[in-house]
């Protein structure tokens, strides 16, 4: 009875062992997948300098994810993000639930290149032509056992928005100016795969998506602000320089009526 008891406990250490081991090592699983399929999706290269997971605080924490500028832009980063917190929430049965996700401080940069095509949107291109369209979609023959995820919340807060306009051609409107940094207010995208989940390696890529929405609408309109900004500092020029001429013009008859 004696030495039936100690293998179990042997074998109880054992597999308390192995879970230990299993736990420990999902945090560098998930930067694997967030590197490599990242990298597919947005047709960039997607990097990320570790994840933690806090079981006991239900919390999981992605540092320094950046992905790169895509093909026919800067070598600049287009997005880095230092700081991903995920709040999980119901993980008992699928779909999981992950209660809150908030990015704080993300660096986006907005770039036009020479043919007037804009970083962000060439990465949001790739995006959706890269991950299944829909939601409800069947998975395909290899993900049967994919995870169902669903999102309640996502914050977005504090992001720094650069904008570069140094290769786009302005023609007559000089522009002295062509690059800006502005910080974006608090944005809340979510939930994300409501009601049934989506598989677990969308999620990511939905939430990217919705990030890339807000911050291309957020550029255009600053965009379309400093060019009308600018040309009516062109045009009261102009108008300046006509109300000169008038001037002058003026001056010369009333000297001409008086000799």
């Amino acid at each position: 009875m004696k030495k039936v008891l100690t293998i179990l406990l042997v074998v109880i250490v054992l597999i308390v062992g192995a879970v230990w081991y299993v736990m420990s090592g999902a945090g560098d699983f998930i930067r694997t997948q967030l590197e490599q399929q990242g990298s597919e999706y947005m047709g960039a290269e997607v990097s990320v300098a570790s994840v933690e997971i806090a079981y006991s605080d239900a919390k999981m924490n992605i540092t320094g994810l950046e992905v790169a500028n895509p093909d026919g832009f800067s070598d600049d980063t287009a997005m880095a993000m230092n700081a991903l917190s995920f709040d999980l929430g119901a993980l008992a049965s699928q779909p999981y639930v992950v209660q809150n996700v908030t990015i704080d401080a993300p660096d986006i940069l907005y770039e036009m290149n020479g043919q007037n095509q804009s970083n962000l949107l060439v990465l949001k291109n790739n995006l959706q032509n890269n991950l299944p369209a829909g939601e409800q979609q069947e998975q395909p023959q290899g993900d049967k056992d994919m995870p169902r995820v669903i999102v309640e919340n996502v914050t977005i807060s504090n992001a720094r928005l650069r904008l570069n306009f140094e290769a786009v051609e302005t023609g007559e409107l000089q522009i002295d100016k062509k690059s800006y940094e502005i910080t974006l207010p608090t944005f809340n995208a979510g939930p994300v795969g409501q009601p049934n989940g989506l598989p677990a390696d969308q999620v990511g890529g939905a939430i990217m998506e919705s990030l890339l929405d807000n911050a291309i609408e957020q550029a255009k309109q600053q965009a379309r602000e400093k060019l009308k900004a600018r040309a009516r500092q062109e045009l009261e020029k102009e108008t300046d320089k006509l109300k000169e001429k008038a001037q002058e013009k003026l001056k010369g008859l009333f000297n001409k009526g008086n000799g």
